[in-house]
């Protein structure tokens, strides 16, 4: 795994996800976009495994219904979006096609 792909990852899961993790997964997975799918299904697993809203009359309301909406917008927006193992090096095994055109002769 290279840094562009680690700084996307970062960027899309945050600074303190565990970097050892996420060079394993990268290895098993082979893809920046699998690995942070991954990660983003387990959190709303866990977040979902537990009661989403918990109130104690007069003292604390816990509500994490939002985390979850948010994580599963996170995870629908990663299909969207190119990883960085997934974009054509600039100037590498890039096609392109050019349309010759005659000019005029003196």
């Amino acid at each position: 795994m290279n840094s562009d792909v680690l700084h996307w990852l970062q960027s899309q899961l945050g600074p303190e996800t565990d970097m050892a993790d996420l060079a394993a997964r990268y290895e098993r997975l082979h893809s920046a976009r699998a690995v942070a799918a991954e990660i983003l299904h387990e959190r709303i697993a866990i977040l979902v495994a537990e009661p989403l809203k918990v109130t104690v009359n007069g003292v604390a309301t816990i509500d994490n219904s939002a985390n979850v909406a948010a994580l599963e917008r996170r995870a629908a927006q990663l299909l969207s979006e190119p990883a960085p193992d997934e974009r054509p090096a600039a100037g590498h095994d890039v096609l392109t096609t050019v349309q010759l055109c005659a000019r005029q002769r003196r």
